[in-house]
């Protein structure tokens, strides 16, 4: 099992995106403490009343990763999530591969549907079209990466015989599909090579329109069914699942260590390869601690 360090969030509407102390000396921190990824979300624009409500401000997430990515050699380079109807798929592929590029192949691009109407407004994209834009994305991607010339008629766009570089180095950049409708599930047996499910209980499911994950046990059977699906259609290669792990008391590592190592044992045995959390900061000094206590705790090539 891996491991990902989520950079803190600031809720709400106050407070610095950088609280939680500068991007590249805290994803350094993560790499040098035994984290194999470094991830952020996506909110643009994102609407008052949600941030109100304990939502929360997001950096540019490949901006900000191209930052980490300068200042480690092996971390993962994750969004989590990129909303990929808010971006023309073209530029959606341009940012991941160049990202991938420049970091010597170490870019995964999460991305789900999103589910925010006031954001979809406000960059002028159709909130009912978002499905019918992730299937488009999922197609375009590879051909772009491909570095090959291709044509493909989009919804809003319609592209004749062009050619995109650089290629990326992965090939193909390794997609992690967010959400836990069976839509989701069936996009990541066709297309992706991770699931993302959304933790965190009945309302922020209901918040971000998707179904409750349920339990470990049917999260074991549903990423089961996907392996087995992905297999069936003749697909080559592990498909990824990756698992928020934010419980109580989770930013003392050290606090409970017996009990969150039986959680996580039971997460690995149902199938989960990668653990996603946050130091849930927004203090420099603090968000050190937790990776370096978290490490210490859990992963075997934090330093001791």
């Amino acid at each position: 099992m891996r491991f990902i360090f989520h950079y803190p969030e600031t809720a709400g509407y106050d407070g610095d995106l950088l609280d939680a102390g500068p991007l590249p000396e805290l994803a350094a921190a993560a790499e040098r403490h035994g984290f194999d990824g470094f991830s952020l979300s996506e909110h643009p624009a994102p609407g008052a009343r949600w941030l109100g409500a304990g939502g929360h401000q997001t950096l540019d997430p490949f901006v900000a990763l191209a930052f980490a990515a300068a200042a480690t050699e092996r971390l993962r380079l994750i969004t989590h999530l990129t909303v990929a109807p808010y971006r023309n798929p073209m530029l959606l592929a341009k940012s991941a591969a160049t990202l991938d590029k420049l970091s010597g192949g170490r870019m995964i691009l999460g991305l789900g549907a999103g589910y925010q109407k006031s954001e979809f407004h406000a960059l002028g994209v159709d909130f009912d079209e978002r499905n019918a834009l992730v299937d488009e994305a999922l197609a375009v991607l590879p051909l772009h990466w491909s570095g090959e010339p291709f044509s493909y008629t989009g919804r809003h766009f319609s592209a004749r015989d062009v050619v995109a570089r650089p290629r990326p180095v992965q090939r193909p950049i390794p997609i992690w599909v967010g959400g836990n409708s069976r839509l989701s599930r069936r996009r990541v047996t066709e297309h992706a090579q991770g699931w993302i499910p959304m933790t965190g209980g009945a309302e922020l499911s209901a918040t971000a329109r998707t179904p409750e994950l349920g339990t470990v046990a049917e999260l074991a059977r549903k990423i089961t069914e996907i392996r087995a699906g992905a297999a069936a259609a003749g697909r080559e290669g592990h498909i990824d699942l990756v698992y928020s792990y934010n419980p109580p008391g989770i930013t003392a590592p050290a606090v409970d260590a017996e009990r969150h190592r039986a959680a996580l044992a039971e997460l690995a045995q149902a199938g989960v390869d990668w653990i996603v959390v946050s130091g849930r900061t927004g203090d420099r000094r603090a968000t050190l601690d937790f990776l370096a206590a978290f490490g210490e705790t859990y992963l075997e090539r934090s330093p001791r």
